[in-house]
């Protein structure tokens, strides 16, 4: 299963940075005694190699409970199955996991991680709706680790040249869309289109957009808005059948959206924060000439999705005391400025989000802040696989245009009522 990294130790000056940000956690060589001791970290890939230092660092101030850090496979759907498959197993091997922020309730109700104390974590600091994503059925599950929300990305240099805005509404959109990015050759609009979770998010923001809900288990009504899932689903057939949401859009995933703005053949496109800081590099056609903005809604800005992953304790794990304290580790000031610094991850503290030094070399901060504190999680399902796979298989065809909005929208409503009237997953569990 993947690889292990063990990390060794790095330089001895770094116990003094632990301990101002480890929250107050004892020192180390705390032995294995009252849940102490070495902690398996797994994620999936560290694309870009900061979590290693991370944690070389913290094996530097407290080697009696030192971390191994465990990578999975980059793509999200593998990392899912194979932490459930040794979850499920029983294993005591994994104790942190990083999951993504729509695995949290999945994850919570088969009982495979701990809750947590609250108190333990120092979430006042951190952005309020992040929070709510490692919560479920009222009890805290996980930490937020790293956020994100869905960006409107567009070619400045177009927009000025011919007098316009970037689109508040979505008929604003629709237009420039439609009749300004053909005069220049370009692409209207792409977000993430595939079959796949990103899919699910796109057609999820649509509906909350449009002032729908999704289901939720927690109160909530357990089937979509119809009228509101007519409406964002219109919205994305329109662009089909009218063209300015092109035809290879159907096939984008993150990173093939990401290289079609990149290289200059969109007016528009919806994606996550780390784009800005790749579209800005030397070698990408649209260097100096994009900027972002929230994402549009029906009558004026829309609402993204919240993305990110939480960072969660293993049920099984022998040493949840350390495992808590690694936590807050992770998610400390410090840290966090190195998580978006070195990482090109949207921190989860509110602070970083105003600071001169870091908006100066991330200028999208402000605008990531307003459209996370205007953002909302994904669905709360401990059927969350279910859900998602249902939004993909409706919206894949309405955009084919296969099936009419209007019939889509039916559709999910009846398709997520039947899920979340199946019995409970909690028989999952293996405690």
């Amino acid at each position: 299963m993947g690889w292990v990294r063990s990390v060794a130790r790095g330089a001895l000056v770094v116990a003094v940075l632990l301990a101002g940000c480890a929250g107050g956690a004892p020192p180390g060589g705390a032995g294995t005694a009252g849940g102490r001791g070495a902690l398996t970290f797994v994620t999936a890939g560290d694309l870009t190699d900061y979590l290693a230092p991370l944690v070389e660092e913290w094996n530097a101030a407290r080697p009696a409970e030192r971390v191994s850090l465990v990578e999975l496979p980059d793509a999200a759907d593998e990392t899912r199955a194979q932490m459930l498959s040794e979850l499920r197993s029983g294993s005591s091997r994994f104790d942190v996991l990083n999951i993504d922020v729509a695995w949290t309730s999945e994850f919570a109700a088969a009982g495979l991680i701990a809750p947590l104390e609250r108190g333990r974590f120092d979430l006042d600091a951190f952005l309020p709706p992040v929070v709510e994503t490692a919560t479920f059925r009222g009890r805290l599950y996980a930490v937020p680790y790293v956020t994100n929300a869905g960006l409107l990305y567009y070619r400045k240099d177009v927009l000025d040249a011919a007098g316009e805005r970037p689109p508040r509404t979505w008929a604003e959109l629709a237009r420039l869309a439609g009749t300004l990015a053909p005069r220049h050759g370009l692409g209207g609009y792409a977000g993430q289109f595939l079959p796949y979770e990103g899919l699910t998010v796109n057609v999820t923001e649509a509906i909350r957009s449009a002032g729908g809900t999704v289901p939720r288990e927690e109160g909530a009504r357990a089937e979509a808005d119809e009228e509101a899932a007519r409406a964002g689903l219109s919205f994305l057939a329109r662009g089909v059948r009218e063209g300015w949401i092109p035809a290879e859009a159907l096939w984008f995933k993150e990173e093939e959206s990401k290289r079609a703005f990149e290289a200059g053949r969109l007016l528009f496109l919806r994606n996550w924060p780390y784009v800005y800081a790749d579209a800005a590099r030397p070698g990408s056609k649209v260097a100096g000439r994009f900027g972002a903005v929230p994402l549009p809604g029906p009558d004026g800005p829309g609402r993204s999705v919240l993305g990110g992953s939480n960072l969660a304790v293993s049920a099984r794990s022998r040493h949840p005391a350390t495992a808590a304290d690694f936590l807050a580790y992770l998610t400390s000031e410090p840290v966090q400025r190195r998580v978006l610094t070195r990482g090109s991850l949207p921190p989860v503290r509110a602070s970083l989000y105003a600071d001169p030094e870091l908006v100066a070399a991330h200028p999208y901060l402000p605008i990531l802040r307003e459209s996370v504190l205007a953002a909302v999680p994904r669905p709360k399902s401990a059927r969350y696989d279910q859900v998602s796979l249902a939004v993909q298989a409706v919206a894949q065809d309405v955009l084919a245009l296969r099936t009419s909005p209007e019939e889509g929208a039916r559709r999910l409503t009846r398709e997520l009522a039947a899920i979340a009237s199946l019995p409970s997953r909690n028989s999952l569990h293996t405690r």
